[in-house]
């Protein structure tokens, strides 16, 4: 393919992606139509179906372009083997791309959502060992909870602010803070 076509594929792509957030703010996503979403982003049907099956499709990808986006601010970590433990950057990314984090949620995948690869050896030295797999579902699912608040309450609070909240919660039996709060 040619190098216009592709930048005119991908700011089709980009369009389609936008109304459809767009739309999914106001519409539950089974009554979103591809009509609709044309409409919407200005393109024609053949361009949405030359891009994706449906809308669920559509669906599937933004999902995923925004579970890349928030995998790039921890790619260091993993390939370095370790975890910082630090939220603040992916507080700073929820807040600065509010109306994605949005949709994510109401697609109702969060319970797939994990931000970072969960230190299993951290819980482990925490709670002896016991019950880790508890623990780390308690995490997961408090952390979602405490997101959608925030999301819910239009990010009032700074990035700052939840990361505290979060370590406040989330400290180890002696008392120390996450090393993001150090």
């Amino acid at each position: 393919m040619n190098t216009p076509n592709n930048r005119r594929r991908k700011a089709s792509q980009a369009r389609m992606e936008m109304a459809f957030v767009q739309l999914l703010q106001s519409r539950e996503l089974n009554k979103i139509s591809v009509t609709d979403l044309c409409k919407l982003a200005q393109v024609n049907r053949t361009t949405f179906y030359a891009n994706y099956l449906d809308i669920y499709d559509l669906a599937d990808t933004v999902q995923k372009k925004l579970e890349e986006e928030v995998a790039q601010l921890y790619r260091e970590e993993r390939e370095q083997k370790y975890n910082s433990n630090d939220f603040l950057k992916l507080f700073r990314h929820i807040y600065e791309n509010q109306i994605f984090y949005q949709t994510y949620f109401k697609l109702g995948i969060d319970g797939r959502f994990q931000i970072t690869e969960y230190d299993i050896h951290q819980a482990a030295a925490y709670y002896d060992k016991q019950h880790i797999e508890y623990h780390i579902e308690f995490f997961r699912n408090g952390l979602n909870a405490v997101i959608k608040k925030w999301l819910q309450n239009g990010c009032q609070e700074t990035p700052e602010e939840i990361c505290s909240i979060i370590s406040a919660e989330y400290t180890s039996k002696s008392g120390q803070p996450l090393p993001s709060e150090r």
